[in-house]
């Protein structure tokens, strides 16, 4: 049986749609770890140093922060709060430029950066394989963003 014209173009205007949620889910993903990870990646001419964490509140620790390299102390700088951050601890960090916000460095700190890609891989691994019925690409990107979710939470 074959198919009409009004068929196919619902078939391909379906497929559409499901392409751009799941390449809106891996954009936002993207841009939602970059505000971090970018302190990581691109952290040559930054402030390295080390944080020693006194106090936490909801969402945030402070802490005394010691530079690597010759620059004045911060006596408060804050980093945002994690399973790994608490009382007692002594991080290696990286600063935001212009600002007492530091970044957690190394490989914990780069792979929790770019956990909300992993999850975004998660979630567009579903409209991937139910919507696109792209069954093997929808495995592969399920299998990295959990590789990578696992190796964050493993790291930290």
């Amino acid at each position: 049986m074959k198919r009409n014209s009004s068929g196919r173009m619902l078939v391909h205007t379906r497929n559409a749609a499901m392409a751009l949620v799941a390449l809106l889910l891996l954009v936002a993903g993207f841009w939602s770890s970059w505000g971090t990870a970018q302190h990581i990646l691109l952290s040559k001419g930054r402030d390295h140093g080390t944080l020693a964490v006194s106090r936490c509140d909801d969402d945030t620790c402070t802490g005394a922060y010691t530079p690597r390299a010759p620059a004045p102390d911060r006596a408060e700088v804050t980093i945002e709060k994690s399973v790994s951050v608490r009382k007692g601890v002594t991080l290696s960090v990286v600063l935001k430029p212009g600002t007492g916000e530091a970044v957690r460095t190394g490989p914990a700190g780069g792979l929790y950066a770019w956990v909300p890609l992993g999850g975004a891989l998660l979630l567009s691994a579903l409209v991937i394989g139910g919507g696109l019925r792209l069954t093997r690409l929808a495995w592969g990107a399920a299998g990295v963003g959990g590789a990578l979710l696992l190796a964050s939470f493993l790291a930290l």
